[in-house]
């Protein structure tokens, strides 16, 4: 007795099934943005606080006073303090998210056993990246004012010069971000100049105020 053998053809191929298996064996090229956040704001953002923070302070004495000594004088301390207090801000602020971190990885292992190899914040780094990156930051309007005599001139380049990295810093930490260059560019740009019209406008209205009152009681 023949048997008849039935050759069975293979189940019809589902493209979308298909794709989906291509799309699993593609290598991941994904950036994980959120393992950036930590080292993205200690650093660009610093740099961006060392830049509005020193000019402002600059152009805010500026408006009071005419020397270049005031300025520079004024400028270092402000790039001192704001570097120390950046650094002790940001040690404060991950060593509590630290603690927070290791809490949660504690209880998990408690729970499932499952060991954790995600790396913990790291408040050492996040204070040093703060601190050296508020430094750099802070230096290019000091820097740019420490040569000029001439005050109006002097205003010009530290605005020019601040501008200029505000722009720079603002693409950067987009990019780093995931987002569009020019939005951050744009919007750290805007928030600079606010800074350093509203400490300028201050100090001008303040330093008249005194003068008035000088003059009048002399």
């Amino acid at each position: 007795m023949n048997s008849v053998v039935h050759a069975q053809s293979p189940p019809p191929v589902n493209s979308t099934t298909q794709n989906k298996d291509l799309e699993l064996c593609k290598p991941d090229h994904t950036i994980d943005y959120m393992k950036r956040a930590q080292w993205l704001r200690a650093s660009v953002l610093g740099a961006n606080d060392g830049l509005v923070s020193v000019a402002s302070l600059m152009i805010g004495v500026g408006a009071a006073s005419s020397t270049v000594k005031a300025m520079l004088v004024s400028g270092l301390a402000g790039l001192v303090a704001g570097a120390c207090s950046m650094a002790i801000g940001e040690f404060v602020s991950v060593y509590a998210q630290y603690d927070i971190e290791k809490t949660v990885i504690e209880q998990g292992n408690t729970y499932d056993g499952d060991e954790n190899k995600e790396p913990l914040a790291n408040p050492w780094l996040a204070a040093g990246a703060s601190a050296l990156s508020f430094s750099i930051g802070g230096l290019l309007p000091l820097l740019a004012g420490a040569f000029i005599n001439s005050w109006s001139v002097r205003l010009g380049v530290v605005c020019a010069i601040t501008s200029l990295g505000l722009v720079v810093f603002g693409a950067i930490g987009a990019l780093l971000g995931g987002a569009k260059p020019y939005r951050g560019a744009i919007r750290v740009l805007i928030g600079g100049w606010l800074a350093m019209a509203i400490t300028y406008g201050v100090l001008k209205l303040f330093s008249s105020f005194l003068h008035v009152n000088i003059s009048s009681t002399g």
